[in-house]
């Protein structure tokens, strides 16, 4: 057997195109390093061997000094240790490296040799792997959803079964330009996109509509990349599905919601002019009976002129007091077409406490009413709050119309908690079982004989469109209190 001299291993080792570097086993500090070594990273090995791990390694957070060393000494205590470890050159580049820690007992002392290998280009390798595997998934996505390739200038390169069946295209026929298939309103949104080559890792989402045979318009959610396979295609790759049905009840539930918020402003008319029939009733009759008396006196042989002119100011001021009525209700009525704007509930609560404290007063109920002390500016369509108020109140009256005189109160305040304004209707009536709370809001719940419960769904509808929360909870002292939340502005 041919013997081997210390200089002919030392030759070998050299000789090596892997990486090879020596650290101290105590120590960790780098002892010796091969040719492969130093000229991956760039330092001669004079230059190598005072270095420390913040020295050549990665500044990222997985490679910090500490981390290295306990890598190292996991090969003194077990023999070997392999880490995925970054590299950093004397140019600064980083190389991502396999390296394998050894522990090796010489002659006169241990050391751990580090063997590495770049793996940068088999991670890059992998990573290539992986976007093609997410492309070939996204080709395979159930039949519901089309995939098409497309030039810059619309036409189609490539379009799957399911694409031709979304567009209404049959297996023979010719493809046409995907521009051409749009609706006019669509075309220069997919146009401008179809222009901007962006990375393959980028993918923007945009709606269209389609304008199928026979005047059939549907409507598409999609999501385009830029695309560039290698002698394969390029082009935009369009997923796209139909979402017609979404569209559609979407509208439907718009018209619903126009629908119920008509219903709520004209509602309010309504209620005023019920709320108002019986006090302008008052000053009517006064009137008519003022004016016959002025006319049965303008008869006497000898009118007596002072009792007639006392009956016409009498007349006169009850003219004012029916003005006044219907001037407050006027005033209110125009608002009934505005659109949302930054309002103090506390001012809605003092526009409506005038048909408040008519309805009450019919019933023979008392109602207090305590404002916040500083304004409660919340953004709302006024009317509409106003209306959700009039009818917790209302309820409220009606609720106390069945007790004793003296039991007929009804509580109405505003106050501030956290970042919201809240307000809270309360009475002192028969309550409300709490299974039931949940359902009071439903479209079709309600505890009244006669009634359909739309007051209440029409509310909840009314608060969720300003972004708040509605409820109801037992009263303290027996009865119920009705309450919704609105959000303040941030900086309130």
């Amino acid at each position: 057997m041919s013997q081997f001299e210390l200089d002919d291993f030392k030759r070998m080792m050299e000789a090596l195109s892997s990486c090879i570097i020596l650290h101290e086993a105590e120590s960790k500090t780098i002892l010796w390093a091969n040719p492969a070594a130093c000229k991956v990273l760039g330092f001669t090995l004079e230059e190598l061997l005072p270095l420390k791990a913040p020295d050549m390694s990665s500044t990222a957070k997985p490679y910090a000094r500490d981390i290295g060393r306990r890598w190292l000494h996991g090969a003194v205590l077990h023999g070997t240790n392999v880490i995925e470890w970054c590299y950093r050159t004397k140019q600064g580049d980083d190389i991502l490296s396999e390296a394998i820690a050894t522990l090796v007992h010489l002659a006169h002392q241990d050391v751990v040799m580090v063997q590495f290998r770049d793996i940068g280009r088999e991670e890059q390798v992998k990573r290539e792997m992986k976007r093609l595997e997410s492309r070939l998934k996204e080709f395979m996505q159930d039949s519901n959803e089309g995939l098409a390739v497309l030039k810059a200038d619309g036409t189609i390169e490539y379009l799957s079964d399911a694409g031709r069946k979304l567009l209404a295209l049959q297996p023979e026929q010719p493809l046409p330009s995907f521009i051409d298939l749009c609706d006019r309103g669509s075309r220069p949104t997919l146009q401008a996109l179809l222009q901007v080559a962006l990375p393959d890792s980028i993918s923007l989402p945009i709606n269209y509509t389609v304008e199928l045979e026979g005047g059939v318009r549907r409507w598409h959610q999609a999501s385009c990349r830029h695309i560039a396979i290698e002698n394969d295609l390029r082009g935009h790759l369009l997923h796209f599905r139909d979402i017609t049905e979404q569209v559609e009840a979407e509208q439907a539930r718009r018209r619903q919601q126009e629908a119920l918020e008509y219903l709520a402003r004209y509602n309010a008319m309504g209620e005023m002019a019920t709320a108002i029939a019986h006090e302008l009733s008052q000053p009517l009759a006064a009137i008519g009976n003022y004016l016959e008396g002025a006319q049965r006196r303008l008869q006497n042989p000898a009118p007596d002129h002072e009792q007639i002119a006392w009956g016409l100011r009498n007349a006169g001021r009850q003219v004012d007091h029916a003005s006044t009525i219907i001037s407050s209700v006027r005033e209110y009525v125009v608002k009934l077409e505005q659109a949302e704007a930054m309002v103090d509930l506390n001012e809605i609560l003092a526009e409506i406490r005038y048909f408040i404290e008519l309805k009450a007063g019919e019933a023979s109920v008392a109602v207090t009413l305590e404002t916040a002390a500083t304004p409660l500016l919340v953004s709302v369509e006024r009317v509409l709050i106003g209306q959700v108020v009039l009818n917790f109140a209302f309820n409220a009256i009606e609720e106390m119309r069945g007790f004793p005189v003296e039991r007929r109160r009804v509580s109405i305040h505003s106050e501030r908690r956290g970042n919201l304004a809240v307000l809270a209707v309360r009475d002192q009536g028969r309550g409300i079982a709490a299974d039931l709370h949940q359902r009071l809001f439903d479209g079709f719940f309600t505890s009244k004989v006669g009634g359909n419960g739309i007051g209440l769904a029409l509310c909840k509808n009314i608060i969720a469109r300003h972004r708040g929360d509605i409820w109801a909870e037992p009263a303290a002292a027996g009865g119920t209190v009705f309450c919704f939340a609105l959000p303040l502005p941030a900086a309130s």
